[in-house]
């Protein structure tokens, strides 16, 4: 029996960016929170705290963008000049907010404008990639295998939506890995932050997903559509589960359920926009097989995957195994 190369690629290219989400997005969400930080203290304690793993989560988006470049190039095609100034300013805040992690420690003088480019270099990222999700999600339009659509369509309410919804889910993420990583008052202070940053969340989660079923008809029909749906509706159904299971990690006072529940959101919404555009590469209308490379290229490209992947995966749990439990404020990044 032939393996479906393309489909696999699609699983490993769905699995990287899952990781890098889960991952790099309570890195961002600390730079989100940088200006909430009551003291210079509690700044370097936030810092610290994802120092030793930032880069590494940043390996994901490597991993992910480039595989869409080299197994579903005319994927990356449609989707790079659609989405150009989202992912270009996504690209440089990123750069200015990893310079941040090493001026900060080297200056005082200039210490305040690198802790602002941390923050707006973890913002803007945020609101970046929840953008081009948008963009994504509301369709791309397509014709004779380029782009067809102008300039600032990625640019509309819904696309703006999703920005606002990642920025403030990264976020909690950010406070709920501090909540397990530092003790005392700034432990306190992020609980507080996780609950109210937990509420807007699945606010804002429920308003996107209210509007994604709206944004094509196949996503409505795989929505609502008996006897589909009664699949589909398993999926709020656990985010219910984990939405009981994170306020009552919360008021118990428990350090790890919270990130616990909070990577389960964002791995349940991910599951609801796999649903959504299966079997399509760009919605609406580029599916998996369109969009793949030759079956030889794909063979060759998964030998090297099936390499690497387990090799990132074991140095990534590695590093959060050596620098595991809470942290000793008297040792950190400087």
């Amino acid at each position: 029996m032939a393996l479906d190369l393309a489909f696999i690629w699609a699983g490993l290219i769905a699995f990287a960016v899952l990781v890098y989400v889960v991952l790099d997005g309570f890195d961002l969400g600390i730079g989100i929170l940088f200006p909430f930080a009551k003291t210079e203290g509690d700044r370097d304690l936030m810092m610290n705290s994802v120092a030793p793993v930032w880069d590494g989560n940043e390996t994901w988006l490597v991993l992910g963008g480039g595989g869409l470049f080299a197994v579903f190039p005319l994927a990356y095609a449609v989707v790079m000049p659609a989405l150009y100034m989202p992912i270009t300013l996504m690209l440089l805040a990123l750069v200015f907010r990893g310079v941040s992690f090493e001026y900060r420690w080297r200056t005082k003088r200039w210490k305040r404008v690198w802790d602002a480019a941390f923050f707006g270099g973890s913002f803007l990222a945020a609101l970046c990639q929840g953008i081009a999700l948008g963009a994504l999600v509301q369709g791309i339009e397509i014709e004779g295998r380029a782009y067809a659509g102008g300039w600032f369509d990625w640019l509309t309410p819904f696309s703006v939506l999703t920005g606002v919804a990642v920025v403030v889910g990264y976020a909690l993420l950010g406070a709920c890995w501090l909540v397990l990583k530092i003790e005392d008052a700034l432990n306190m202070q992020m609980r507080g932050y996780a609950r109210l940053l937990g509420i807007a969340t699945l606010v804002l989660i429920g308003l996107v997903s209210l509007l994604t079923p709206f944004q094509d008809p196949v996503y409505f029909q795989r929505w609502f559509s008996l006897p589909g749906s009664l699949w589909t509706m398993i999926v709020p159904v656990v985010m219910l589960a984990l939405v009981w299971v994170f306020f009552t990690g919360l008021a118990r006072g428990s350090d790890v359920t919270p990130m616990l529940a909070a990577l389960g959101f964002f791995v349940v919404g991910f599951i609801g926009l796999g649903i959504s555009f299966y079997p399509m590469m760009v919605p609406p209308s580029l599916t998996i097989w369109q969009a793949a490379a030759p079956e030889s290229s794909l063979a060759f490209a998964l030998v090297g995957a099936v390499i690497l992947i387990p090799i990132i995966l074991a140095y990534t749990a590695y590093a959060y195994w050596v620098f595991r439990g809470k942290m000793d404020p008297n040792e950190g990044y400087h």
